[in-house]
């Protein structure tokens, strides 16, 4: 091969370098769009809103219109309708309403949208209460920690919330919370039943309680070595609550267990002391009111706890081993993709200055050139410009800057075969006005060919 067919080929080599410095530099900046994640690994638990209704949580319940529950409301200052569950403590609620006028509308969890509109019409009900979610006037009240949601969720109790509300709204002192629970030591029958289906199939469910089957999925990922559940139904109001958590452990030492009252979860087992605070809190802190005021299935409830497990145990704070990860490529090319356009520019300046030297005496040779019109000149000063404006394009300015260079690419195969002079002319005031739709996008009025290319060949 001569070595003017080598050098055509150098020539020819740096259009693919300037190609490939663009399509680095567009992917470059499309990377910089990737959010950043700063947490120990990424949990694989579900998370996202739900719609109402499409977790079964709603009931078939029909209300009375809002006249007869006016009507009801006018004749006794406690309607509980079929189906209601919350309960209070009478003694403490009834010092609270002293001499005032409250009245206390309850009715059965699961209510929609609209049937907790019409509750609110019932202009005479001072207070109104579903499932176990407490409001009145311009307030609603939630617990705000682990006893007042234990209680509320566990055996219905809104003691405390009821008392909150009513001496709020009659601006009186609000006495201090009381954790009325109590607890007992399961029987021996209750914990022998229990600790077989455990050992069996590590579920056991006493009777009432809507727990179905394990999460599977869920279960894996916030306990890859496997838990044990006990699911229980909500407590009755007043009763002591048998305490299978601790009981349990001094049995199964070792194992998770999680114990299911109601819509209450606890959390028994290895690192209980910092994890089961956390994790009850975290979980009902975010659903704590959506649990009070609808009748979710034991199942649901109990697969959002455990994705809430799964997200805190994937934070980092239990050095729980995590599961291998792929690299990702271009996470791990990203710091050198500069340098590697950096790189192409620099060798597409190199081969474009050597390319002008051997076509015949420099710029100013070929632009004194009659039969050439300063073309070689053009070319070169439209070929920098392509390369400054690269650095700056956008999503808007790229596909006219792309258009420009194919016509370059296209004007300096034509100039170096000896194509007609017209003809190279042609291309390059096509490529003359991509360039300028591109620097007129871009909104830099230097980047304009014209007056780059006067500035620059003057």
């Amino acid at each position: 091969m001569s070595g003017r067919g080598v050098a055509r080929r150098i020539d020819l080599l740096r259009w693919p370098l300037l190609g490939l410095a663009v399509v680095v530099l567009v992917v470059f900046l499309l990377a910089q769009r990737q959010s950043i994640e700063v947490s120990y690994g990424q949990s694989p638990s579900a998370s996202g809103g739900v719609d109402e209704g499409s977790a079964g949580e709603l009931t078939d319940v029909t209300l009375p219109s809002v006249d007869r529950l006016t009507e009801l409301v006018a004749a006794d200052p406690v309607v509980r309708l079929p189906g209601s569950v919350a309960r209070w403590n009478t003694e403490r609620v009834r010092a609270a309403i002293g001499d005032s006028d409250t009245r206390i509308l309850v009715t059965p969890p699961g209510l929609d949208a609209d049937q907790r509109k019409q509750l609110r019409e019932v202009d005479n009900a001072t207070i109104r209460i579903v499932g176990t979610q407490v409001s009145g006037g311009p307030y609603e009240v939630t617990a705000d920690r682990i006893a007042g949601w234990r209680a509320q969720l566990a055996t219905n109790d809104v003691t405390d919330l009821l008392v909150t509300l009513i001496t709020t709204l009659n601006k009186a002192p609000r006495p201090a919370d009381r954790d009325e629970l109590r607890w007992r030591e399961p029987t021996g029958a209750e914990l022998d039943a229990a600790v077989a289906d455990l050992r069996a199939d590590r579920l056991h469910v006493v009777d009432g309680a809507t727990l179905d089957r394990i999460p599977e999925q869920a279960d894996r990922n916030a306990f890859p070595d496997g838990a044990r559940y006990v699911a229980l139904p909500a407590q009755p109001f007043g009763e002591p609550v048998p305490a299978y958590g601790p009981a349990l452990t001094r049995l199964l030492p070792g194992e998770p267990i999680v114990v299911l009252y109601g819509n209450w979860i606890e959390y028994h087992g290895p690192a209980e002391q910092e994890f089961a605070e956390l994790a009850g809190t975290t979980f009902y802190a975010q659903f704590g009111s959506r649990l009070s005021r609808y009748d979710y299935p034991q199942r649901n409830v109990l697969g959002a706890y455990l994705g809430m497990v799964t997200d805190i145990r994937y934070a980092g704070l239990f050095e729980r081993p995590l599961p291998y990860r792929p690299i990702d490529p271009l996470r791990v090319a990203l710091p050198a993709l500069p340098w590697l356009f950096a790189g192409c520019v620099a060798a597409f300046l190199v081969l474009s200055v050597r390319s002008l030297r051997r076509s015949g005496g420099g710029l100013l040779a070929r632009a004194g050139d009659p039969q050439r019109g300063g073309v070689p000149a053009r070319l070169a000063g439209l070929t920098a410009l392509v390369v400054e404006m690269s650095l700056l394009t956008d999503a808007r300015s790229n596909p006219a800057l792309t258009r420009g260079v194919v016509k370059l690419q296209a004007a300096r195969h034509a100039l170096d075969e000896g194509l007609p002079d017209r003809h190279v002319r042609r291309l390059l005031a096509e490529a003359t006005g991509e360039l300028d739709d591109a620097a007129r996008t871009l909104d830099i009025a230097a980047y304009r060919p014209d007056r780059y290319l006067q500035g620059r060949l003057s």
